[in-house]
């Protein structure tokens, strides 16, 4: 019974970090427009992506993210067709994210403030630096070889969602350090963050 519990409460929290992505996305966002209908924009939904995977893990947090956002697109006529390749980044992102800080670090063993601010940091910046080189390389052949976009507009996009997502990235890594690390005491102190193995403190 405990552990079905505990599944429902980490579906839960999926819903809720995935509205989240989904809201910060949709609603705050500049968006870019670009030559052919097409768009890129500045927005901080790739922060709460992150966030999904330091809270609840790789798989649960980069699920949030890729749900989401993948929603967001769908919802938005000028990024409706890219939706299956958001899917794939913001999974990617979460996995990533909760290798480096959950399998790597295991910062849900440690007590010690200053490694998780630490490893949280390197977390983000691991799930993020994958998304900017991977979102405009990805995009390119998405657009040219799957949408049959002229090679010429695929370039330029690229490049300039290339400007926009390391943009993103710096911005969401300094939100994610702020947010996560002010987050994760209140919640284990809540309850609503579960810890599976005994606390640890590490001094690395």
């Amino acid at each position: 019974m405990e552990k079905r519990n505990d599944t429902v409460m980490k579906l839960a929290q999926t819903a809720l970090l995935a509205a989240l992505c989904f809201v910060s996305f949709t609603f705050l966002q500049i968006k870019i427009p670009m030559p052919g209908g097409d768009a890129t924009s500045l927005h901080i939904g790739n922060a709460f992506c992150v966030l999904a995977a330091l809270l609840l893990g790789g798989v649960y947090g980069g699920l949030a993210g890729a749900v989401g956002m993948t929603i967001a697109d769908i919802l938005d006529p000028v990024y409706i067709v890219g939706a299956p390749k958001t899917f794939i980044l913001k999974l990617c992102i979460g996995l990533i994210v909760g290798l480096v800080a959950h399998r790597a670090a295991k910062i849900n063993e440690s007590t010690d403030k200053k490694y998780i601010f630490r490893w949280s940091v390197i977390a983000s910046v691991a799930g993020l630096g994958f998304n900017v080189a991977a979102d405009p390389l990805v995009g390119y052949f998405y657009k040219q070889y799957i949408l049959g976009q002229p090679q010429e507009m695929a370039e330029v996009l690229a490049k300039w969602s290339t400007a926009a997502t390391f943009v993103n990235a710096v911005v969401s890594t300094v939100l994610v350090a702020v947010l996560y690390n002010m987050l994760r005491p209140v919640l284990l102190k809540s309850g609503l963050l579960t810890i599976k193995k005994e606390i640890k403190a590490h001094t690395a």
